[in-house]
């Protein structure tokens, strides 16, 4: 019984390295221009309906930290729809829209529903449905198309950093591998301010001939330091999926700052 416990241990493991099917890295050596960095970044764009991702998400801050397991369900440009569960037990569900975002958690009883104030607010930067999108995807959380940037070589990656401006607050780069010009890194920080956000995208995998993160490591620094990672479990395509989301009877709305 040990002996058949062991080999089907193996047997899972293997399968689930071969299923991952994760992307390997170019070495940027040769300079390329800022627009072929762009365009090489939203060659990628992915196509498709609907995105159901199975993940495992860790949360910590300066006071807690906590492990649970998520199902994130994406209808392209239309919602986003989270549950949040820890050891099977439903904690909360998320839907954000392009207007609102809303979310209850049974812990407390209690609900919020706002703007994106929000979640600018706890990671540090102004933040929209696409960019939260884009978060998830693996893209760039600005669209790189309307800005200017400069570009160079460091770490092994194509680094885009953009051009100052007299009244810019926010400073922006952005890093990618030069096989598919997937984004590695980016950093959005406004210095007099003491915010920083910190997005890293470690690997990828290719499904369906469309790239996605296998993990995404955020690290939020403003009053206090946030760090989030989603290490994507499975991930599946154009499915007839439920987004059904309403607020519990008897909650308590909460304001968040």
């Amino acid at each position: 019984m040990r002996k058949l416990f062991i080999l089907l241990f193996v047997a899972a493991f293997l399968f689930s390295c071969k299923s991952k099917k994760t992307v390997v890295d170019g070495v940027a050596i040769k300079e390329v221009s800022s627009v072929k960095i762009i365009q090489g970044h939203y060659k990628n764009s992915p196509d498709f309906k609907t995105i159901a991702i199975r993940a495992n998400a860790k949360y910590k801050d300066n006071h807690q930290s906590h492990s649970v397991n998520a199902d994130i369900r994406i209808k392209k440009d239309e919602m986003i729809w989270i549950n949040v569960k820890m050891l099977g037990f439903p904690l909360a569900k998320v839907l954000i829209t392009p207007e609102k975002v809303s979310y209850y958690e049974k812990i407390n009883n209690t609900y919020f529903e706002g703007d994106f104030s929000m979640l600018s607010n706890w990671l540090g930067t102004d933040l929209d449905y696409t960019k939260v999108q884009n978060l998830l995807l693996g893209y760039a959380v600005d669209d790189l198309k309307k800005g200017k940037y400069e570009n160079s070589i460091e770490e092994n990656w194509y680094k885009l950093t953009e051009k100052e401006k007299k009244t810019a607050t926010v400073a922006k780069e952005f890093y990618f591998e030069s096989a598919n010009f997937l984004l590695k890194r980016e950093n959005i920080s406004q210095p007099t301010e003491n915010r920083k956000l910190e997005i890293q995208y470690p690997s990828y995998q290719n499904e369906m001939a469309i790239f996605l993160p296998n993990e995404i490591q955020i690290k939020a620094t403003q009053k206090e330091e946030v760090t989030i990672s989603l290490f994507y479990k499975s991930i599946t395509f154009n499915e007839d999926l439920n987004f059904s989301f309403s607020i519990p009877e008897g909650y308590d709305r909460v304001s968040v700052d």
